[in-house]
Formats: structure tokens, C-alpha cells, sequence
């Protein structure tokens, strides 16, 4: 067989020429990778997002895709201070942790500007972490996490609750504060034979009753001042099972109640059973997540509706026939109870039994 020869009109490959083709193919290859890294800073630069992790004395910002990290101390002049870097960023998201009240004056100064911010539950961040591999914890670092999670997951915008709102939810979280001292003083009492000690925590308690009673008639106070929560107040007691404790919490903990959907309204206050299935196999559906404090008023209604709800009671009678756990009912009435009270508010009429 002799040597191959190309078409006529084609050039014979030497090795000089492969050779040629194969620097040719490797420039235009990098080429094409400066031109793709090119578009691809392009499209980033478009967007950036800020994580601030909020401690009882600093405020540590991160800045992605940059990396920027800035520190600021936790006094009105560096939450000030804070505020105007970050918004001079234009970020398209800023996420914080909710860490029980330390980031409240810091979610309202980013706010007041104008920019997007997320409050995530502290949870969600933990189990992103380990996600990602990121098991060191610094402030530093979380901050970082805070704004990595704003880029892949993009949490929902929440608005900054209004002054009201505000005012309400302080009230509430006083007066839970100080029925907690209540009960660790009882249970202490319990366990007391020494009169002086006796003494010194029934004096104790007399002076927590009388704080409780003082936050109950700020609590009337607040919302006999506004006409607003006056009405929801009284459409949400018409409901046989929601008193003044479960009302309260659901004005100052789900503002949003009233404009949500059936299922919308189950998983913020997390009473929605969530599925744990795979592949063939069937496990049991539990609640997660959620607004704890919400959850555990429901979880305490329920117990009142139960008794004083004939519609409920049927319906956790039925539970009870068809087997279910007395967890489960009182968790499907809890959940019932919820997605009344928010029928009632999206009305805006006192209940009646076909709500139910």
C-alpha cells in the first residue's frame, strides 16, 4: 500500500505544520478563556451581596463576590457607620441573623436607607454551613457564610415591622421574660424548707406578679390606642379557643396574618407536617421550622379550643377515633386553630362555626 496523499488542491501535512495547527489551537484556546472570564466578570459585578454577623459589642460585614471584610463596634455610631458602607455598595441583598434583639437596631438603620434586607433564622445558617464544609466559626467567617447564603439562596425580603408592630412585639417579649423568672422562682420555691430562702422568693414573686400585671395593662393599653389592632384583637378572641395571651402574640408575632394562604400561614408559624419520604420507603411527617413563639401559644390554645371549640372538639375527636397521636391532635388543632384566626382577619368578621 503506498503513502497516502491528500485531495487534490489540499496541502500535505508535515510535522512543522501539525505542529503549527496545535500553537494556533492553543492560543485560540486561551483566547476564548479570556474572552469567557471577561463576560463572566461582567455578569458579576452587576450584583453584590453583604452578610453582617451582630455580636453584643461588634458588627462584622462581608462583602461578596469581593471579599471585602469591614469591622464596625455595636454603638449607635457604628451601626451608623455600617449602614452608610453597606449602602454605598447598592448591594442587591443584606442577611442577617435573627439573634434575639441585638440586630433589631441594625436591620432598621440598613432599612431606613432603603436596601433589601433577610432576618433568617439562625438554624438555616448553621445546617448552609455545614453544607458547604464550612465547620470553623468565627465572627469573621460567619459573616462571610451570612453573605454566601444571600447569593445561592436569595431569602425572601422582609419589610421592617412598623412602629406599632414594634411596640407590641417589645411588650410581649417583656411580659414572656418576666412569666419565665415566674416559673423558675415557683419551681424553686418547691424544692425550699428554709424560711429566710422561702422568704426571699415569695417576696420575689409577689414584686414578678406585680411587673406581669403592669406589662398585661401596657399590653391593653398599646392596643386600645390603636384602632387597627383594637379591631383584630376582638375578631381574633371571637374565636372560642384564642384568649388575649394567643391574640397578642399572633399581632405582634404574625403581622402578616390576614393576607396569607392556608398553607402559607401553617409553615411560617411551623405547624406544617413536613414529608420525610425515599424511594419506597414512607417516614413519619413532623413540623420544623417556623416562629417558636407563635408555635408554642397555638400549642397552648389548643388545649382551650379543644374544650371550648365544639367544632374543634369534634375534629380532634375524629383524630383521636381514626388512632392518632395526642401529639398530632394537638398539633392538627393548633394548625386549625391558625388557619382560622386567619380566615377571620382576611374577612374581618367575627367567627362563625362554618369558618371551620
Amino acid at each position: 500500500m503506498g503513502e497516502w496523499e491528500p485531495p487534490p488542491g489540499r496541502p500535505r501535512l508535515t510535522p512543522n505544520s501539525c505542529q503549527t495547527l496545535e500553537v494556533a489551537s492553543a492560543r485560540l484556546g486561551r483566547s476564548s478563556d479570556r474572552v469567557r472570564n471577561r463576560s463572566s466578570r461582567v455578569s458579576t459585578t452587576t450584583e453584590c451581596f453583604v452578610g453582617i454577623d451582630v455580636s453584643k459589642t461588634t458588627l462584622d460585614a462581608h462583602l461578596r463576590p469581593e471579599g471585602t471584610v469591614r469591622r464596625f463596634d455595636n454603638t449607635p455610631e457604628g451601626i451608623v457607620a455600617l449602614s452608610e458602607w453597606v449602602a454605598s455598595h447598592a448591594p442587591t441583598l443584606v442577611v442577617l441573623e435573627a439573634t434575639g434583639g441585638y440586630e433589631n437596631a441594625v436591620v432598621a438603620a440598613v432599612s431606613l436607607r432603603g436596601l433589601p434586607v433577610s432576618l433568617v433564622n439562625p438554624k438555616r445558617i448553621r445546617d448552609f454551613a455545614r453544607a458547604i464544609g464550612r465547620l470553623a466559626k468565627t465572627d469573621t467567617l460567619d459573616a462571610g457564610v451570612l453573605a454566601e447564603f444571600a447569593e445561592r439562596v436569595r431569602p425572601p425580603v422582609r419589610p421592617l415591622p412598623d412602629a406599632d408592630t414594634q411596640k407590641l412585639q417589645a411588650l410581649l417579649a417583656r411580659r414572656g421574660q418576666l412569666i419565665g423568672m415566674r416559673t423558675m422562682e415557683s419551681n424553686r420555691l418547691a424544692g425550699v424548707t428554709e424560711r429566710p430562702i422561702r422568704r426571699s422568693i415569695e417576696t420575689i414573686l409577689r414584686a414578678l406578679g406585680k411587673e406581669i400585671d403592669r406589662a398585661d395593662r401596657d399590653l391593653d393599653a398599646a392596643i386600645r390606642s390603636c384602632p387597627v389592632w383594637q379591631m383584630k384583637d376582638e375578631l381574633l378572641q371571637s374565636i372560642p379557643g384564642i384568649g388575649p395571651g394567643v391574640s397578642r402574640t399572633l399581632l405582634a408575632e404574625m403581622p402578616e396574618l390576614g393576607t396569607l394562604s392556608r398553607e402559607q400561614a401553617a409553615a411560617l408559624a411551623g405547624v406544617a407536617p413536613v414529608n420525610r419520604d425515599s424511594g419506597s420507603w414512607s417516614g413519619r411527617r413532623s413540623i420544623t421550622g417556623g416562629r417558636s413563639v407563635v408555635r408554642s401559644m397555638l400549642y397552648l390554645g389548643s388545649l382551650g379550643a379543644r374544650q371550648g371549640n365544639a367544632v374543634l372538639g369534634v375534629f380532634a375527636e375524629r383524630l383521636q377515633a381514626a388512632g392518632k397521636a395526642p401529639k398530632v391532635i394537638r398539633i392538627a388543632v393548633a394548625r386549625k386553630l391558625l388557619i382560622i384566626a386567619n380566615a377571620v382577619l382576611r374577612d374581618k368578621r367575627p367567627w362563625q362555626p362554618k369558618m371551620s
